[in-house]
This record gives C-alpha cells, structure tokens and sequence, in this order.
C-alpha cells in the first residue's frame, strides 16, 4: 500500500497506569518501559508526585521479517502509552499521602500495571517495614475499591430524586449500584462481579478504579531473574502473586527486575540480549510487559508493507476492515471498497503476494470482515 507523504495518518492511543506502593520500582520501571531516564527514583516515598508519561512502542518480530521481504526503507512499529503515578499508601481513598490526587490519574488510564516487590534489600526501605507481595496487592486494591465506594455512595444519591419521578435511566443505575456496593463492601473488585450485557455497558460510565484490567509485574532481584521465570512457581514472593492474581481477578503476572532493565538503557538491543542470554533469560521481562500490556487494553495489530515502508496499525479486537482502514486515515474509511489480505503467518512462508495468490492466502474481504492480528492488509478505496 502506498501513501503519499502528505497524508494525515491518525493512530489509537491508549494509557496504561503504572501503579504501586512507594519503593516497589515503578519510576525504575517506567525509565526502562521508555528507555529514558525521565522518573526520578529514590529511597523514600512520593518521589514521583506528578505523573511522567512515555510513549512506548511494542516489540514485534513480524515487523522485521516483512520488512526483508517487502525490501522496506523504513519500519514503523505501533505505540502505547505509560503513565508512571505515585505510589498509593494506605488511606488514600481518605486523602493521605495525596491520594485523591494520585487516585484521580489512576482514573484517567484505561488499565493497570500493578508493580509488586518481589525482592529482599535491607538498602531499599519497604514503607511498610517487611516485603509481603500479597499484603501489598490487598493495600492498592483496597483503595481503589473504597474510592469507589464513595463514588458509587455519591452517585447513587443524585440519583435517588429522578428514579422516584419515574426515570429509568437513573433507576438502572440504582439497581446496578445496589448490585456492586455488597461485592465491593466485601473486599471484591468490580471486574470480578458477573454483570450482563446492558450492566456491562451501563458500568462503563461509572468510571471505577476496581473495573480496570490489571496486569502484575512481579520485580525480582537481578540475581533471581533468570531462576524465576524459568521456575515462577518455586519463588517464594513470585509464587504468591501469581496464584493471588489468578484467584481473585483472573490476571496475568510477568516476572521482570526493573533495576537491570533500566541498567540496560543505554545499550543496542543487540547487546542488551547478550546480557540477559548471559543471565539466562530469553526474553525481556520488559518486552513481555508491553505486549502483555497491549493485548490487555484489547488492541491488536495488523500491517502495511512495501518498499517505502513496513508499518503495524493498532485496533480494537473486534474492529471490522472500514474501522481499521479509517486507523491510516479517515478518507480510507470513508471511501472503503475491499481489503486485499493476508495473513502474516501465511506471508512469511510464501515470501511474495505472487505466491500467496497462487496458493489461495491471499483474499479480497468486504466491509464486515473482522480484521485479526497479523493480517497484512492492502485496502482499496475511493474518494
């Protein structure tokens, strides 16, 4: 596909919160996510009062592999965003340690990256005196589920006055509201309340901190990286995460030590998995957090290539080919007429569009075919 240089290219952007209690690794984190140093980290709590934010791109080998095929002078990988917020204390919901603030950018991200120590250090004070990964869990989702108490309290009220008139609208979300306060007055999140369909979509305007999608990274020492993700179960800390976040909101754990990550900043990719293959690890605890990350935001990816370049297009799971043709730019939605696709595992193989079409991979699809990752797309439109 080509298009020319002065196409407006629009892109979906999502943020992921980083989140945590004081002295866990977030800000370490956060520098390694962006590969900058831009989060100051230190021994003491509310080192990061303003969240600092980065864009991120997502690790995909496919990109690299069409590029050599397509012969591609640029590659152009798709991006999420981080936002790195202070850590919570007990009592933030009350106020304390500038909750409500640090609640508030809790409540603009659209999910959760919930940082949990993992690591003994008598260098690195533990706010709370001991590292206990299950105890710290239970502390963030408190607060976030008294926030929402609150919330919820607050919204019922205003309300009450329309319901009794007859509203239907505002007794819907009476109902729903008494449906949630018993689950969360008893320590539950609400992701983990079994909703149907019209509450489903009548939750999404509450805006509450516990309906987020978390994911876990576990931060392990440098000397217990490689051990850990070879064998999460026999760590001590680690283990309690995972079995934690499995039980009580179905989430995925990825062990990561943030202190070599961002030790790592400053070398090419080519030395920085030379380094972990020296520790023993195959993969970047990082690398495995962003594309985890990005699947748990319900993004997906497809791509363009040729000789100008080899670009991956971020949609929503579910997006039909008009929407993901109107991700390059809205003129292609627009005037969408057909998608010409294949998929990428059937495009490596192949090598060529030739020999894709001589095999029957390559196919024309219509307005209501639902775009999966790792199609390799050329749209055809008119305008």
């Amino acid at each position: 596909m080509h298009v020319s240089q002065d196409t407006l290219y629009s892109s979906l952007m999502l943020r992921a919160g980083i989140v945590g209690l004081p002295n866990v690794g977030k800000s370490t984190l956060f520098n390694a996510l962006t590969r900058t140093r831009k989060a100051q980290a230190a021994n003491f709590p509310f080192c990061t009062i303003d969240p600092n934010i980065g864009i991120v791109t997502v690790p995909d080998p496919r990109l690299q592999v069409l590029s050599e095929l397509s012969g591609s002078k640029e590659i152009i990988p798709t991006a999420i965003e981080f936002v790195d917020i202070a850590g919570l204390v007990e009592g933030a919901s009350e106020g304390a340690g500038l909750g409500n603030k640090f609640l508030a950018n809790i409540r603009e991200v659209d999910a959760i990256m919930q940082v949990v120590r993992c690591f003994e250090n008598e260098d690195i004070i533990h706010e709370l005196g001991t590292v206990d990964p299950t105890r710290d869990i239970e502390i963030i989702n408190s607060e976030l589920i008294l926030s929402d108490i609150a919330a919820l309290t607050k919204r019922k009220t205003s309300r009450e006055k329309k319901a009794r008139g007859g509203d239907k609208e505002s007794q819907a979300e009476i109902d729903l509201i008494d449906k949630l306060l018993p689950h969360l007055d008893s320590g539950k999140p609400a992701i983990s309340l079994e909703l149907n369909n019209d509450e489903t979509a009548l939750i999404k305007d509450f805006f509450l901190l516990s309906s987020k999608k978390t994911i876990f990274a576990c931060n392990v020492s440098e000397g217990e990286l490689g051990s850990a993700q070879a064998a999460p179960s026999e760590h001590p800390l680690v283990s309690k995460v995972i079995q934690y976040a499995s039980e009580t909101q179905g989430a995925e754990c990825i062990i990561i030590s943030a202190q070599i990550e961002e030790e790592l900043i400053d070398l090419s990719p080519e030395e920085a998995n030379e380094f972990f293959a020296d520790l023993g690890v195959t993969d970047s605890g990082v690398s495995a957090l962003i594309r985890g990350v990005y699947q748990l935001l319900g993004l997906r990816t497809y791509f363009t290539t040729g000789e100008k370049e080899t670009r991956a297009w971020t949609i929503i799971s579910g997006d039909k080919a008009p929407a993901a043709a109107g991700v390059i730019h809205t003129d292609f939605e627009r005037g969408f007429i057909a998608a010409e696709i294949c998929h990428f595992d059937d495009f490596s193989e192949l090598k060529t569009k030739a020999a894709a079409r001589d095999a029957g991979k390559l196919r024309i699809e219509g307005k209501e075919y639902t775009v999966i990752d790792g199609d390799v797309i050329e749209f055809r439109f008119n305008v």
